[in-house]
């Protein structure tokens, strides 16, 4: 078997140039011509796994954002939370029998 060649570091060296070349992705600190967004702040709810044991309360108090899967346990809709959907959610914080649901400060883009 033939030896790389010594600047060859695997098949991302051939794939990078070609990505950048065709804007297949939009790389770390591009925007292709969109002006940044604002970080949303929020409040968005997280589940506590381990605490959580399917009650299921929480996707009754919170129908616009927590669906249940086959199991019982709580999807979360990751969007931050305001107005009404907010006071449900608090609702729901303070009602979980396990206390496995929480309200979080968040910051995404």
């Amino acid at each position: 078997m033939s030896e790389p060649p010594a600047d060859a570091t695997g098949p991302q060296t051939l794939m990078i140039p070609l990505i950048e070349a065709t804007g297949a992705i939009t790389l770390p600190g591009e925007l292709n011509g969109r002006s940044p967004r604002r970080p949303r702040r929020g409040k968005r709810l997280r589940v506590d796994w381990p605490a959580c044991k399917g009650h299921a309360l929480c996707s009754e108090l919170v129908p616009e954002r927590i669906t249940l899967d086959e199991w019982g346990y709580p999807l979360i809709d990751d969007r931050p939370l305001r107005g009404a959907a907010l006071d449900h959610a608090k609702k729901a914080v303070a009602a979980c029998p396990t206390l496995a649901l929480r309200l979080v400060d968040v910051t995404s883009r």
